[in-house]
């Protein structure tokens, strides 16, 4: 007998950055299990220091951590959090963001431009991560980044069944902000009772970042609820714009929807002040609703917390969205 083979109890433990700690509580809470605790400090010339106060060893573990601003910042602290549970002998690292950094900088839209959304990725190979885990990312091919397994998950069956509950189906229509995002859309519809759809043909400009200008609506809103959709909303003039181009075209109501409520300024001001009955958001970035008068915030904690569990359990991910991937 060449081997020999003992049975070891597997052992899940869940850490987070300093970005939201919030959402790893919730996380936690639907595990039964407590965030496992760290100490986390700056130094005066910012560099990060990071140690955990218990054992890693043989552990399979789980980095939770949200990129909101200083987004540098918090990227950087994720990559130390590896490193650490790297050298403490960690059995497998899983790295959850769920809102991905450099997400929009997928591509070279010209010379001379990085492809940022793919160094993240390589990033956390060398600092360490096994497995990533995101939501919604900017788009699919971000998934092949990663020179190993990237569980992409969903927070669509969230924000629909939200709609189902609070709004009327039988007069919807599901509304893309440009062309690129109409399968997505797709799948809305269908989800939303096979709801009719429309687009909003858009021109964002090359030269200066966050500025689009919504030419026109592509499909019938007249008298209708447009949910409009997207995935990040970020200064919010895209968004704000698009509300404006549908209720010229005849859209009654008009509500919004997106996973990664980025919210920079201004974008609060034109989402209060657009036209929208409603902005529908989720907790993947800490969310404060002080100063809305239309911001719904609902929580993926239960969806990270059946992702972390699968992956521990080696089941499938994919079943938590009904074949959606």
């Amino acid at each position: 007998m060449t081997a020999h083979w003992k049975q070891n109890n597997k052992n899940l433990m869940l850490f987070s950055g300093r970005a939201h700690p919030e959402l790893a509580e919730a996380v936690a809470r639907e595990l039964n299990i407590e965030v496992t605790p760290m100490t986390a400090r700056d130094f005066a010339n910012g560099e990060i220091y990071v140690r955990f106060e218990e054992s890693v060893r043989g552990s399979d573990c789980f980095v939770l951590q949200s990129h909101t601003q200083p987004l540098n910042k918090w990227l950087m602290e994720q990559l130390i959090m590896i490193d650490a549970l790297k050298r403490g002998s960690a059995k497998r690292i899983t790295a959850i963001l769920p809102f991905y950094p450099y997400a929009r900088q997928d591509k070279k839209h010209r010379g001379r431009e990085p492809i940022s959304a793919r160094l993240v990725a390589d990033l956390m190979l060398t600092a360490g991560a096994d497995r990533i885990v995101s939501v919604d990312l900017h788009t699919d091919q971000i998934q092949g980044f990663f020179d190993g397994p990237v569980d992409h998950m969903h927070a669509m069956p969230i924000l629909t069944d939200y709609i189902k509950d609070k709004y009327e189906l039988n007069n919807i229509v599901v509304v893309s902000p440009d062309a690129g995002r109409v399968k997505m859309a797709e799948k809305w519809a269908n989800t939303l009772g096979d709801a009719p759809m429309a687009f909003v043909h858009k021109t964002r400009s090359t030269e200066v970042a966050n500025q689009v200008v919504s030419n026109r609506v592509v499909g019938d809103v007249r008298g209708r609820t447009a949910v409009l959709l997207d995935d990040m909303i970020d200064t919010g003039g895209t968004i704000a714009g698009a509300v404006g181009v549908l209720r010229e075209a005849g859209a009654t109501d008009v509500i919004i929807a997106c996973t990664h409520g980025v919210f920079s300024d201004p974008a609060r001001e034109r989402l209060n002040n657009c036209g929208a009955r409603e902005v529908i958001t989720t907790d993947t970035l800490p969310q404060n609703t002080e100063g809305w008068d239309n911001l719904t915030v609902l929580s993926l904690a239960p969806l990270l917390a059946r992702t972390i569990n699968e992956i521990f359990e080696n089941g499938s991910v994919t079943t938590l969205f009904e074949g959606e991937a």
